[in-house]
């Protein structure tokens, strides 16, 4: 028995680990059936999973395996059961610790999306490419709002939020428009050479290239910055890889990919020499601890300090709280979804006015474009579902039946650490 719990983290939430078409040929082709608990918010109506062959009911105590998207509060975990959603647990994040601490003490399993992988490491199961081409949008809406605030007449005004288009195909047939306005009429003089910088090139980011790319775009790479031509019928677009981003400490040698990844302590940023020629930066690489950041508050203090830079706007779609851009120091939602962060007082103020960068910090974005979003990840998530289907949750690991990409996302298995993921117990509330 299969249940999709109703997501509650908040009210934007509307997006399913499994859309209604997708839950109608896991019954019909593998014999699953499925428990759909109801919910006001979700961006595919109860009917359509009835229609689908679902049971609709108000709580899942009848499912064993339970799937959804965002974090679930530990005080629903049930004794024994099995849960499939992004834990955000594998940082050792400490809001989500105790939550893992109760699957423990209860002896559940927890399968997490995000460690769904290929024998490379490879992510198999994500939202990050939705994440991007929301967070994308809605940069270039935070943009419009800060030129207004400052007063310049720009091409930009006709762009809005993601949530408020009806799909992806209708906000890119207005990124479109833009387009053809800039083509036109140009951007206007203050903003030129009008430059967005990307850090990273995972599905995140080229989710953001995807609706950039519909403007009348010229790459360059970031040695050409400090000479570009202020030319008002372009968009500059340049991608930093990590050799764009971080040096060796010892200059003994040329940079080297494995080795930052294994060992980033012999490294060092170098983004900041890129900032002051930008006008936006899209932020969507992987960060934790162990790496430099890409931006800090005294990096930020500095460009501010005498008069106001190029930057505009951090699309920060990472949003990794005082992470690789330490200026994001709190998430936020689509109600409310910007500030701007004064680098000489260290404060916050929602909004696009006031001295500082704009900082958009949805946490998360794919919410915008629920159906295109959840219609993709239920494309992906199917054939796993039809294999925890058929599984044996009550046996070893080894010998559950599970494929092992499942079993490599396997954090918690009958309520123990499975083997790869031990190393959390040092964060594990005592």
């Amino acid at each position: 028995m299969i249940g999709i719990r109703r997501e509650d983290k908040s009210r934007w939430e509307a997006r399913v680990p499994l859309v209604p078409e997708d839950v109608r040929r896991l019954i019909r082709d593998h014999g699953l059936k499925f428990y759909v608990q109801r919910s006001p918010i979700r961006a595919f109506r109860d009917d359509d999973y009835e229609a689908a062959g679902a049971e609709l009911v108000d709580d899942l105590s009848a499912a064993r395996l339970i799937l959804g998207v965002k974090e679930i509060p530990p005080a629903l975990f049930e004794p024994g059961k099995v849960y499939v959603y992004f834990a955000h647990v594998i940082k050792g994040q400490p809001h989500n610790m105790p939550a893992l601490k109760r699957l423990l003490e209860l002896g559940c399993t927890l399968i997490d999306y995000e460690k769904i992988t290929d024998s490379h490491g490879r992510r198999l199961v994500f939202f990050g490419r939705y994440a991007g081409l929301a967070g994308m949008i809605d940069t270039l809406w935070a943009l419009r709002r800060r030129l207004e605030y400052e007063g310049i007449p720009n091409p930009f005004s006709q762009v809005r939020q993601a949530y408020s288009y009806r799909d992806l195909a209708e906000a890119q047939g207005e990124i479109g428009r833009l387009a053809e306005a800039i083509r036109r009429n140009g951007l206007p003089p203050p903003i030129c050479p009008f430059v967005c910088g990307f850090a990273g090139y995972g599905h995140v980011s080229q989710g953001a290239q995807e609706i950039y790319d519909l403007l009348p775009v010229q790459e360059v790479r970031p040695e050409d910055l400090p000479e570009l031509p202020a030319a008002q019928d372009t968009c500059y677009k340049v991608v930093f890889r990590e050799e764009h981003m971080v040096e060796r400490v010892d200059a003994s040698g040329p940079f080297d990919l494995q080795e930052y990844y294994e060992h980033p302590q012999r490294y060092r940023s170098i983004f900041f020499r890129h900032v002051p020629y930008l006008t936006v930066l899209v932020n969507g690489i992987y960060w934790d601890a162990r790496y430099p950041r890409l931006l800090t508050r005294e990096q930020l203090r500095e460009l501010y300090a005498e008069k106001p830079p190029r930057l505009r706007v951090i699309g920060d779609i990472s949003c990794d709280l005082d992470g690789s851009v330490q200026c994001t120091q709190r998430t936020t939602e689509p109600s409310d979804p910007v500030y701007v962060y004064d680098p000489l007082t260290g404060q916050m103020h929602s909004g696009v006015a006031g001295r500082g960068p704009v900082v958009l910090a949805v946490d998360f974005l794919p919410c915008e474009l629920p159906v295109d979003a959840s219609t993709y990840f239920s494309r992906v998530l199917s054939p796993f579902v039809a294999a925890m289907g058929k599984a044996d949750f009550s046996a070893p690991l080894e010998g559950s039946g599970l494929p092992d990409e499942l079993q490599r996302a396997a954090i918690v298995w009958q309520g123990e650490l499975t083997p790869a993921y031990r190393y959390l117990e040092r964060y594990l509330p005592g």
